[in-house]
């Protein structure tokens, strides 16, 4: 078996468990107990006891390798694993099945393996470099039914410039598409992989957000672009069709210029 695929295989296994952990979590959503990080930004113990499990198992399955989580933090220089152990809590907190577990190894900055899972659905969609898209380890190829019908997902995130985020939604409503918003990156990037959307756009991320979600868009054919502001280091993500990254670049001119992540 290839290394990567090796590796993927074995990092499928942990995020399977995590993905048993934090269901018990959300059978329970209303009682975790939780708290704000900033505006509607929030941490409960579900993020927190799944990040330390899947750091844990990090550990013993790859030795001497770094991790960094949302949570707790870590170097994010070189090569590393990132976790977001709950992307979408103020969905998991609210009870919408819209919530993910997601898993990313970065070289470089660029993310060359990633595993995301929908605990709700017992769905885990994993890809690296050359494997193509797998769901429940077996080969998901894309499907788009009805092209016309035009969908993608907007990302969102406490530190937008409001006012530019509704000229940039009413842009892409213009342009013809239906804009639509879940809060969590990484199930917005798998609804981008499957084909339910033709792509994901957001201005403001994090690497834990997009890093597993990007290598299953990317192998599942869609072009996949990651920059960041120049000034603030911030991450951005356009992963998408040709037809949406065209209509995408007059109204966000920055993802013409730097997208080393193909």
């Amino acid at each position: 078996m290839p290394i990567a695929n090796q590796r993927l295989s074995q990092a499928s296994a942990i995020i399977e468990e995590a993905a048993d952990k934090a269901l018990h979590f959300f059978a329970a959503h209303q009682s975790v107990p939780t708290h704000a990080k900033g505006v509607q930004d929030f941490v409960s113990e579900a993020d927190t006891t799944v990040e330390n499990f899947i750091r844990e198992r990090l550990a013993t399955t790859f030795p001497g390798e770094a991790i960094v989580g949302e949570e707790f933090g870590g170097q994010s220089e070189g090569s590393y694993w990132i976790i977001d152990p709950i992307d979408g809590t103020s969905n998991f907190l609210r009870g919408s099945p819209l919530w993910g577990i997601s898993l990313g190894f970065v070289r470089s900055g660029r993310p060359e393996l990633g595993i995301v899972a929908m605990p709700v659905m017992g769905e885990i969609y994993a890809a690296a470099d050359g494997t193509g898209l797998l769901m429940n380890g077996k080969p998901l190829a894309r499907t788009t039914p009805l092209e016309d019908v035009r969908v993608m997902s907007l990302g969102d995130n406490p530190a937008d410039d409001l006012d530019d985020a509704a000229r940039f939604q009413t842009g892409l409503r213009r342009a013809g598409w239906v804009v639509e918003a879940f809060h969590s990156t990484s199930i917005s990037l798998v609804f981008a992989a499957r084909g339910i959307f033709d792509g994901h756009l957001q201005k403001v991320t994090t690497m834990w957000d997009i890093a597993g979600g990007a290598v299953l868009a990317r192998e599942a054919g869609l072009e996949v672009r990651i920059g960041e502001d120049p000034a603030s280091r911030i991450p951005w993500i356009a992963a998408g069709t040709p037809a949406l990254l065209a209509a995408t670049e007059p109204l966000w001119l920055e993802i013409t210029m730097d997208y080393p992540n193909d």
